[in-house]
Protein backbone atom coordinates (compact mmCIF):
# COMPACT_ATOMS: atom_id res chain seq x y z
CA UNK A 1 0.00 0.00 0.00
CA UNK A 2 2.85 2.68 1.47
CA UNK A 3 4.55 1.84 -2.22
CA UNK A 4 1.71 3.11 -4.21
CA UNK A 5 1.25 6.40 -1.92
CA UNK A 6 5.35 7.22 -2.42
CA UNK A 7 4.26 7.07 -5.74
CA UNK A 8 1.65 9.15 -6.39
CA UNK A 9 3.31 11.87 -3.64
CA UNK A 10 6.41 11.78 -6.23
CA UNK A 11 4.09 12.19 -8.93
CA UNK A 12 2.51 15.56 -7.71
CA UNK A 13 5.26 17.28 -6.03
CA UNK A 14 6.45 16.91 -9.67
CA UNK A 15 3.79 18.54 -11.04
CA UNK A 16 3.36 21.31 -7.87
CA UNK A 17 4.93 23.75 -10.12
CA UNK A 18 2.39 24.72 -12.22
CA UNK A 19 0.14 24.97 -8.86
CA UNK A 20 -2.18 22.35 -8.00
CA UNK A 21 -5.99 22.38 -7.27
CA UNK A 22 -8.08 20.25 -5.28
CA UNK A 23 -11.78 20.16 -5.27
CA UNK A 24 -12.19 19.32 -1.73
CA UNK A 25 -15.21 18.26 -0.19
CA UNK A 26 -14.20 16.83 3.37
CA UNK A 27 -14.36 13.66 3.09
CA UNK A 28 -11.61 11.04 3.20
CA UNK A 29 -10.35 10.29 0.07
CA UNK A 30 -9.94 13.85 -0.49
CA UNK A 31 -8.56 14.54 3.14
CA UNK A 32 -5.73 12.01 1.96
CA UNK A 33 -5.05 14.21 -1.06
CA UNK A 34 -4.90 17.03 1.09
CA UNK A 35 -2.63 15.66 3.56
CA UNK A 36 -0.43 14.79 0.75
CA UNK A 37 -0.01 18.10 -0.92
CA UNK A 38 -0.37 20.08 2.66
CA UNK A 39 3.39 21.47 1.66
CA UNK A 40 3.52 21.23 -2.34
CA UNK A 41 1.95 24.35 -4.28
CA UNK A 42 -1.99 23.85 -3.17
CA UNK A 43 -5.24 25.77 -2.91
CA UNK A 44 -8.40 23.54 -2.46
CA UNK A 45 -11.71 24.72 -3.14
CA UNK A 46 -15.02 23.27 -1.87
CA UNK A 47 -18.40 23.76 -2.96
CA UNK A 48 -21.05 25.33 -0.92
CA UNK A 49 -24.84 24.53 -2.07
CA UNK A 50 -28.08 23.20 -1.14
CA UNK A 51 -26.43 19.74 -2.17
CA UNK A 52 -24.13 19.66 0.98
CA UNK A 53 -24.79 20.30 4.71
CA UNK A 54 -23.29 23.61 6.52
CA UNK A 55 -21.65 21.18 8.91
CA UNK A 56 -19.43 19.60 5.50
CA UNK A 57 -18.50 22.91 4.68
CA UNK A 58 -17.33 24.13 8.11
CA UNK A 59 -15.62 21.04 8.80
CA UNK A 60 -13.80 21.35 5.54
CA UNK A 61 -12.75 24.70 6.49
CA UNK A 62 -11.15 23.87 9.82
CA UNK A 63 -9.54 20.92 8.29
CA UNK A 64 -7.77 23.36 6.00
CA UNK A 65 -6.84 25.45 8.85
CA UNK A 66 -5.14 22.52 11.18
CA UNK A 67 -3.17 21.85 8.37
CA UNK A 68 -2.60 25.17 7.08
CA UNK A 69 -3.51 24.99 3.57
CA UNK A 70 -4.88 27.85 0.98
CA UNK A 71 -8.76 27.16 1.11
CA UNK A 72 -11.97 28.44 -1.04
CA UNK A 73 -15.23 28.16 -0.56
CA UNK A 74 -17.48 29.04 -3.95
CA UNK A 75 -20.97 28.74 -3.18
CA UNK A 76 -22.93 28.16 -6.55
CA UNK A 77 -27.00 26.82 -7.26
CA UNK A 78 -26.98 23.63 -8.45
CA UNK A 79 -30.97 24.23 -9.05
CA UNK A 80 -30.65 26.93 -11.46
CA UNK A 81 -29.62 24.14 -14.14
CA UNK A 82 -32.83 22.94 -15.10
CA UNK A 83 -31.11 19.58 -15.90
CA UNK A 84 -29.99 19.35 -12.81
CA UNK A 85 -33.29 20.68 -10.84
CA UNK A 86 -35.02 17.61 -13.22
CA UNK A 87 -32.55 14.99 -11.39
CA UNK A 88 -32.30 12.77 -14.10
CA UNK A 89 -29.95 9.23 -13.55
CA UNK A 90 -26.71 11.18 -15.02
CA UNK A 91 -27.31 14.06 -12.79
CA UNK A 92 -23.72 13.92 -11.38
CA UNK A 93 -22.64 13.95 -14.68
CA UNK A 94 -24.12 17.47 -15.08
CA UNK A 95 -23.27 18.94 -11.49
CA UNK A 96 -19.47 17.49 -11.61
CA UNK A 97 -19.78 19.69 -15.50
CA UNK A 98 -20.73 22.49 -13.99
CA UNK A 99 -18.66 22.88 -10.91
CA UNK A 100 -15.40 21.77 -12.48
CA UNK A 101 -15.99 24.44 -15.11
CA UNK A 102 -16.16 26.55 -12.55
CA UNK A 103 -12.72 25.31 -11.43
CA UNK A 104 -10.95 25.29 -14.98
CA UNK A 105 -12.23 29.03 -14.63
CA UNK A 106 -10.70 29.63 -11.52
CA UNK A 107 -7.48 27.90 -12.33
CA UNK A 108 -6.72 27.56 -15.97
CA UNK A 109 -3.24 26.96 -15.60
CA UNK A 110 -3.13 24.41 -12.39
CA UNK A 111 -3.39 20.99 -12.41
CA UNK A 112 -6.65 20.39 -11.16
CA UNK A 113 -7.30 17.30 -8.81
CA UNK A 114 -9.95 15.45 -7.53
CA UNK A 115 -10.74 12.87 -4.80
CA UNK A 116 -12.26 9.92 -7.37
CA UNK A 117 -10.75 6.38 -6.29
CA UNK A 118 -10.55 3.05 -8.19
CA UNK A 119 -13.49 2.08 -6.62
CA UNK A 120 -15.39 4.48 -7.77
CA UNK A 121 -14.47 3.28 -11.04
CA UNK A 122 -16.25 0.08 -10.87
CA UNK A 123 -19.72 1.52 -9.68
CA UNK A 124 -22.28 3.89 -11.24
CA UNK A 125 -20.56 6.93 -11.48
CA UNK A 126 -21.81 9.39 -13.76
CA UNK A 127 -19.97 12.25 -12.91
CA UNK A 128 -16.73 10.72 -13.89
CA UNK A 129 -17.41 11.46 -17.60
CA UNK A 130 -17.68 14.83 -16.93
CA UNK A 131 -13.88 14.65 -15.06
CA UNK A 132 -12.47 12.83 -18.22
CA UNK A 133 -14.55 15.54 -20.56
CA UNK A 134 -12.73 18.09 -18.90
CA UNK A 135 -9.67 16.71 -18.38
CA UNK A 136 -9.62 16.82 -14.71
CA UNK A 137 -7.06 14.27 -13.06
CA UNK A 138 -7.81 11.97 -10.32
CA UNK A 139 -4.84 10.43 -8.85
CA UNK A 140 -5.68 7.63 -6.51
CA UNK A 141 -7.78 6.30 -9.31
CA UNK A 142 -4.89 6.69 -11.57
CA UNK A 143 -2.51 4.97 -9.38
CA UNK A 144 -4.89 2.36 -8.52
CA UNK A 145 -5.60 2.82 -4.65
CA UNK A 146 -8.86 1.62 -3.27
CA UNK A 147 -11.14 2.95 -0.52
CA UNK A 148 -9.50 0.47 1.65
CA UNK A 149 -5.82 1.54 1.09
CA UNK A 150 -7.11 5.09 1.78
CA UNK A 151 -8.65 4.36 5.08
CA UNK A 152 -5.73 2.78 6.48
CA UNK A 153 -3.67 4.93 4.78
CA UNK A 154 -5.45 7.92 6.87
CA UNK A 155 -5.63 5.84 10.15
CA UNK A 156 -1.88 5.15 9.65
CA UNK A 157 -1.00 9.11 9.30
CA UNK A 158 -3.53 10.12 12.23
CA UNK A 159 -5.08 12.32 9.07
CA UNK A 160 -8.37 14.16 10.14
CA UNK A 161 -11.63 12.58 8.82
CA UNK A 162 -10.07 9.07 8.57
CA UNK A 163 -13.07 7.27 10.19
CA UNK A 164 -15.45 9.74 8.59
CA UNK A 165 -18.25 7.85 7.07
CA UNK A 166 -19.47 8.37 3.51
CA UNK A 167 -21.58 11.17 2.73
CA UNK A 168 -22.33 11.65 -0.82
CA UNK A 169 -24.76 14.78 -1.59
CA UNK A 170 -28.21 15.19 -0.33
CA UNK A 171 -29.10 15.17 -3.83
CA UNK A 172 -29.11 10.86 -4.06
CA UNK A 173 -31.30 10.65 -1.25
CA UNK A 174 -34.02 11.48 -4.03
CA UNK A 175 -35.39 8.68 -6.36
CA UNK A 176 -34.12 10.18 -10.50
CA UNK A 177 -36.54 12.24 -12.49
CA UNK A 178 -38.16 13.59 -9.03
CA UNK A 179 -38.32 17.32 -9.19
CA UNK A 180 -35.36 18.65 -6.59
CA UNK A 181 -36.49 21.23 -4.55
CA UNK A 182 -34.52 23.37 -1.30
CA UNK A 183 -37.98 22.40 0.68
CA UNK A 184 -37.05 18.64 0.50
CA UNK A 185 -33.47 18.50 0.50
CA UNK A 186 -33.72 20.38 3.67
CA UNK A 187 -36.06 17.87 5.25
CA UNK A 188 -33.55 14.86 4.08
CA UNK A 189 -30.61 16.90 5.69
CA UNK A 190 -32.34 17.69 8.94
CA UNK A 191 -33.99 14.09 8.78
CA UNK A 192 -30.64 12.87 8.74
CA UNK A 193 -29.04 15.02 11.81
CA UNK A 194 -32.12 13.88 13.75
CA UNK A 195 -30.90 10.12 13.35
CA UNK A 196 -27.12 10.74 13.54
CA UNK A 197 -28.23 12.82 17.14
CA UNK A 198 -28.76 9.21 18.51
CA UNK A 199 -25.95 7.89 17.92
CA UNK A 200 -26.50 6.48 13.89
CA UNK A 201 -23.64 8.36 12.14
CA UNK A 202 -23.77 6.20 8.97
CA UNK A 203 -27.25 7.01 7.53
CA UNK A 204 -29.53 7.88 4.53
CA UNK A 205 -32.76 9.28 4.74
CA UNK A 206 -34.39 8.50 1.25
CA UNK A 207 -37.06 10.90 0.25
CA UNK A 208 -39.92 8.69 -1.73
CA UNK A 209 -42.76 11.82 -1.78
CA UNK A 210 -44.62 11.55 2.06
CA UNK A 211 -42.13 8.40 3.02
CA UNK A 212 -38.68 8.24 4.55
CA UNK A 213 -36.81 5.33 4.10
CA UNK A 214 -34.37 5.12 6.72
CA UNK A 215 -31.08 3.13 5.96
CA UNK A 216 -28.87 2.02 8.93
CA UNK A 217 -26.41 -0.71 9.01
CA UNK A 218 -28.19 -4.02 9.39
CA UNK A 219 -26.04 -4.51 12.96
CA UNK A 220 -27.56 -1.27 14.36
CA UNK A 221 -31.63 -2.20 14.23
CA UNK A 222 -31.95 -3.31 17.79
CA UNK A 223 -30.43 -0.22 18.93
CA UNK A 224 -32.83 2.15 16.59
CA UNK A 225 -36.10 0.25 17.34
CA UNK A 226 -35.63 1.05 21.15
CA UNK A 227 -35.51 5.05 20.17
CA UNK A 228 -37.92 4.60 16.89
CA UNK A 229 -40.36 6.16 18.31
CA UNK A 230 -38.59 9.72 19.34
CA UNK A 231 -37.06 9.30 16.00
CA UNK A 232 -40.01 9.03 14.32
CA UNK A 233 -41.97 11.82 16.29
CA UNK A 234 -38.93 14.51 15.58
CA UNK A 235 -39.22 13.28 11.37
CA UNK A 236 -43.02 14.05 11.51
CA UNK A 237 -42.32 17.31 13.38
CA UNK A 238 -39.91 18.38 10.22
CA UNK A 239 -43.39 17.10 8.39
CA UNK A 240 -42.25 13.50 7.42
CA UNK A 241 -45.78 11.64 7.33
CA UNK A 242 -44.40 8.27 7.52
CA UNK A 243 -40.74 6.62 8.26
CA UNK A 244 -39.97 3.20 7.69
CA UNK A 245 -36.80 1.40 8.27
CA UNK A 246 -35.32 -0.33 5.54
CA UNK A 247 -34.79 -3.86 6.07
CA UNK A 248 -32.18 -4.23 3.64
CA UNK A 249 -29.70 -1.86 5.92
CA UNK A 250 -27.51 1.04 4.58
CA UNK A 251 -26.10 0.38 1.41
CA UNK A 252 -24.60 2.87 -1.43
CA UNK A 253 -26.34 3.47 -4.44
CA UNK A 254 -29.72 1.96 -3.43
CA UNK A 255 -31.16 4.51 -5.70
CA UNK A 256 -29.31 3.11 -8.94
CA UNK A 257 -31.45 0.20 -9.11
Amino acid sequence: MQDKFDKLKNYLTQKSKQGICLAYSGGVDSCVLLYICKDLNLVAVTFKSVFQTNEEVENAINICNYYGVRHKVIEYNPLADETIKNNPKDRCYHCKKLIFSKLKELAPSKLIIDGTNADDLKTYRPGVKALKELEIFSPLAEFNIAKDDIRNFAKLNEIKNFDKPSNPCLATRLPYNTLLCEKDLNLVRDGEKIIREYGFNSCRLRLHNDVARIEIPVDKFPEFIEVSDKIAEKLKNLGVKYAALDLMGLRSGSMDV
